[in-house]
């Protein structure tokens, strides 16, 4: 008896939570508010992060030599290997910093596709990774996986980022590579997963009822 009434409670709960527009989207916006938009109506985004520079050999190869901690100290202030590093390769990591964040050549938005420029973006029902004006690259939908690991790979912990591996139990379903901050992005991602697979579960045990 109880277990019947508890099932139907949180039915209700769920399709209220899809069917009534006031309380998931409002008419006016296309961003979804994390873990309550509802998939089934629309793919809405929840949150976009561009790659760090460490997503790309070359800025793992200067972050390595960025964290280089030997050196001295000039009236007080630390003089590392590092710090001179970082110093010579500005023309460098601006250069690389403007080729991973213009879509296309020449004209940003007219020309060839920039096939070293893309973004991470979290929908209410996937995970994608896509190039802004040439469409997507991949993607791995919500219930693709259970967990996600934060892999900081040599080069990167400088740039305060780390690879997003996503596993199917021991399987790895998915990854992107560089995230800053990978932390916030990871519990976004957790956290959208669990309202997505959460809906899913409660349509079908409504469809089995």
């Amino acid at each position: 008896m109880w277990s019947t009434v508890a099932k139907e409670r949180t039915l209700f709960q769920c399709f209220l939570a899809i069917d009534s527009p006031l309380s998931t989207l409002d008419p006016h916006m296309k961003q979804a508010i994390s873990g309550v938009a509802p998939s089934q109506l629309q793919e809405v985004t929840v949150m976009t992060v561009w790659p760090s520079l460490s997503s790309t050999a070359f800025g793992r190869f200067w972050g390595r030599l960025f964290a280089i901690d030997y050196g001295f100290r000039v009236f007080g202030v630390p003089l590392t290997l590092g710090r001179l590093m970082a110093l010579a390769s500005i023309p460098f990591m601006v250069a690389l910093y403007f080729l991973m964040r213009l879509p296309r050549f020449p004209l940003i938005i007219i020309g060839i596709q920039n096939p070293f420029c893309w973004q991470y973006r979290l929908t209410n029902r996937r995970v994608v990774v896509e190039n802004l004006f040439g469409g997507e690259i991949k993607s791995v939908a919500l219930d693709r996986f259970d967990s996600i690991e934060t892999v900081v790979e040599p080069g990167q912990a400088w740039f305060k980022a780390g690879d997003l591996v996503f596993r199917q139990g021991t399987t790895e379903t998915f990854r992107i590579w560089g995230v800053p901050r990978p932390e916030t992005f990871r519990q976004t991602c957790l956290k959208a997963r669990m309202s997505f697979v959460g809906v899913q579960q409660a349509r079908a045990a409504g469809a089995a009822v």
